[in-house]
């Protein structure tokens, strides 16, 4: 009986595959490193061979751990970071990269190498970008599209298929060119509440009229939730599976974890004051409404990019995990970001806090965009501040700069939640999944911070659940989203602010507010 699923994840640095019954519990769970390539500063690529091999080693490894046999699986889900990839006319790899190495045929969602046509697009005006908060990133693929087509024009004049990652993951699996609703709606300018989707007069204006043919792309989507086919025989092979195995269409990563952490108020009125927060590498807001609510420096919203007849909106910080692994190495009592040293740095953490009544570092304040502002600034050029060094150079230094660092995110993400409210949102929950739950600095934080109650997934993957909920629909198990989060999902763990902290934490946001005025203040200077 085919009552089981695998979802797969493909992060900034591995795959990730895991097998679920259909009760969303997950049975087993394996993963797998891609490399990654740096050919320039402020540049980031894949091979999409090598995410495509790291993907069947991870299904194949998880399945011999659940020991489950083949026809036990009705579907598959594919979630992926919004990296882009670029194949020839016969579907072979085509170079993104200033190297011209064939194999390198992806950017990296994070690669910032198309700022300066993301300001184009942005200075634009056009009624496409009153659904992606007024600008565009360049972590979106419209300005990656352009700055390809711009720089890399032999790439582009052989080019046949340009994908979405996670799209890429479903042709590989199929051989369908369909595209996901969820990744062309959130990186593409696609407009999917409006027909025709795809604006001529803007893929005009963005110097990319010929993007539908080169990119292969469809007039319309899929929906998420649907099938898009069964496994080809030779992806069937390559990952372990059989032929009879669904296809459910392809989900934004973040995507699919705020669904895996909303699941359980998808179905009930609290859909519309919980709030997902997503945290890794980055970190990722979001939320879902019935009635689109537009706002500056807003991703979205987004009509259909996860559950039907709902808009997805999203907010989010470029560098969070990837800042304290930042903190870590810069100083001189850290070194390399391992999972024993960040836990030694918490650990101490808590130790210098028990032995004061105050904060342990009360003259050091951080503004956290190392890596640009993408909400609530939406400013890619803004860099991150550090005020109030000395030349303490000791462990307990590192300690004090890495935990005002985790209250420099905290601050961050209520600086996004208070713009939100600003534009009609309303939040009273605050569901937290990702890597950031390992951090019990930052889930408390995330609480005293920003006044919300805190749920913490009972899942330890609420991605992968996610994607799994989205593949039980594809493959008949549930009859919907809903009710497949309904069944799927299993309750969390709730923590709630400490209101004898809130005075010091108010504090620190006005500080924070401040250094954010004068940073544009100095940056403003002739």
């Amino acid at each position: 009986m085919r009552d089981h699923l695998v979802a797969v994840d493909i992060g900034t640095t591995s795959a990730r595959a895991g097998v679920f019954d259909s009760g969303g519990r997950m049975l087993a769970k394996a993963k797998h490193p891609i490399r990654m390539f740096r050919p320039k500063e402020g540049q980031a690529e894949h091979s999409s061979e090598d995410i495509w091999a790291a993907t069947c080693h991870a299904v194949k490894a998880a399945m011999t751990e659940a020991g489950i046999k083949s026809s036990s699986i009705a579907a598959i889900g594919f979630d992926a970071t919004c990296s882009l990839v670029m194949r020839d006319r016969n579907g072979n790899p085509l170079s993104v990269s200033t190297s011209g190495l064939p194999e390198q045929d992806t950017i990296v969602w994070h690669d910032h190498r198309a700022i300066r046509e993301a300001d184009e697009l942005s200075a634009s005006g056009h009624h496409v970008l009153d659904f992606s908060g007024g600008s565009l990133s360049p972590e979106m693929e419209m300005p990656k599209l352009k700055w390809l087509k711009e720089n890399r024009p032999e790439s582009w004049e052989k080019s046949g298929f340009v994908f979405d990652l996670a799209d890429f993951l479903t042709w590989k699996a199929t051989g369908s060119t369909e595209r996901s609703r969820c990744t062309v709606t959130a990186k593409w300018n696609y407009l999917a509440h409006e027909t025709p989707g795809w604006k001529a007069d803007y893929l005009k204006l963005a110097g990319l009229e010929d993007l539908k043919e080169k990119a292969g792309l469809p007039e319309g989507t899929a929906e998420v939730g649907t099938s898009l086919g069964r496994l080809s025989k030779q992806a069937a092979a390559e990952l372990g599976l059989d032929i009879e195995v669904e296809v459910s269409p392809g989900l934004i990563d973040a995507y699919a974890g705020a669904f895996g952490a909303l699941a359980g108020a998808a179905s009930d009125a609290n859909l519309e004051t919980s709030v997902a927060l997503i945290g890794g590498t980055s970190s990722c807001i979001v939320a879902f409404s019935r009635d689109p609510k537009p706002g500056r420096s807003l991703w979205g919203p987004y009509y259909e990019a996860v559950l039907p007849e709902h808009w997805l909106v999203e907010g989010g910080q470029s560098a969070a995990g990837a800042l304290l692994d930042h903190i870590v190495q810069m100083h001189a009592a850290g070194g390399e970001p391992t999972t024993d040293l960040h836990g030694r740095i918490i650990a101490r953490i808590a130790e210098l806090r028990a032995e004061t009544e105050g904060d342990i570092a009360p003259n050091l304040h951080i503004l956290p965009d190392f890596h640009g502002n993408r909400s609530p600034l939406a400013d890619p050029h803004v860099r991150g501040v550090i005020t109030g060094l000395t030349l303490d150079t000791s462990f307990d230094g590192l300690c004090r700069r890495y935990w005002r660092s985790c209250v420099a995110i905290a601050l961050g993400i209520r600086h996004i939640l208070d713009t939100m409210v600003g534009f009609g949102y309303r939040f009273e929950t605050l569901h937290v999944t990702g890597g950031h739950v390992n951090n019990p600095l930052l889930v408390e934080l995330y609480a005293d911070v920003t006044g919300c109650r805190v749920v913490v997934p009972q899942t330890n993957d609420a991605v992968l659940l996610g994607t799994a909920m989205t593949a039980a629909v594809a493959g008949g198990l549930h009859s919907s989203l809903f009710a497949a989060g309904s069944a799927m999902q299993a309750g969390g763990t709730e923590y709630l602010p400490d209101p004898a902290r809130k005075a010091a934490y108010d504090r620190d946001y006005r500080r924070f507010l401040t250094m954010v005025r004068h940073r544009e203040e100095l940056r403003e200077m002739a």
